[in-house]
């Protein structure tokens, strides 16, 4: 396990009104991934982008496409983000009926598979297919809003799916969303975390704070 996150901005914070030159930025300022929150207005209470915006997107970095879904249900959108570029999809246990036929599909297309667990979300979701999973995705906030405060509660469920995960001996990446600032970013990673996604963290203050930010978050 690195002891260097990945770090990937989410643009759910960034400037809507020029999104490709704020994608560059990121990436320009140490980005190792592009995290894309997916909203529907159903399953959480925001609507956001669909998959003709990824995909307008996806020439302007050459870092991975992190595409989180929070819409149900989700299986008929597989395709459309996975065609669109994300290399990375998730999915919540809570928007489809089977999870593990979920999870083989994204692979199926081509792109890594994610699991979410929001806060009430029990680590038992995934016990029986975690070898076809290739990233957790731990909410430290409640999906479907930007600028949310941390719930330090979640620190033991990334803890236990740490436990889960080194046990398995699979490769899975384990990710933290939600509050994610230099304050609780160390605090994540001491539980396991090895990828952190941070909206207003990263930018804040404009493009010629992002390299900073970043750097913040890394602990540097």
């Amino acid at each position: 396990m690195s002891s260097t996150p990945i770090i990937a901005p989410s643009i759910l914070a960034s400037d809507f009104s020029r999104l490709g030159e704020e994608c560059r930025a990121v990436e320009a300022a140490g980005a190792d991934w592009l995290h894309i929150d997916v909203m529907d207005g159903h399953f959480v209470p925001n609507i956001t982008i669909g998959p003709d915006v990824v995909k307008a997107l996806k020439p302007h970095v050459k870092i991975p496409f992190d595409v989180h879904l929070m819409i149900a249900p989700v299986d008929p959108y597989l395709e459309a983000f996975v065609a669109a570029g994300a290399d990375l999809l998730s999915v919540h246990p809570e928007s489809g009926p089977h999870l593990h036929r979920t999870v083989k599909r994204i692979r199926e297309l081509g792109a890594k598979a994610g699991v979410v667990f929001n806060p009430s979300t029990d680590v038992s979701a995934i016990e029986w297919i975690i070898e076809d999973i290739d990233l957790m995705l731990v909410m430290s906030v409640n999906p479907g809003f930007g600028g949310q405060s941390f719930i330090a509660g979640q620190l033991r469920k990334v803890e236990r799916l740490r436990q889960m995960i080194d046990a398995s001996g699979c490769d899975i990446i384990l990710e933290v969303d939600g509050g994610v600032t230099p304050d609780t970013a160390p605090q994540c990673i001491a539980a396991g975390a090895t990828a952190l996604v941070a909206g207003s963290a990263v930018f804040r203050g404009g493009p010629a704070k992002y390299a900073d930010n970043i750097r913040a978050l890394r602990g540097g």
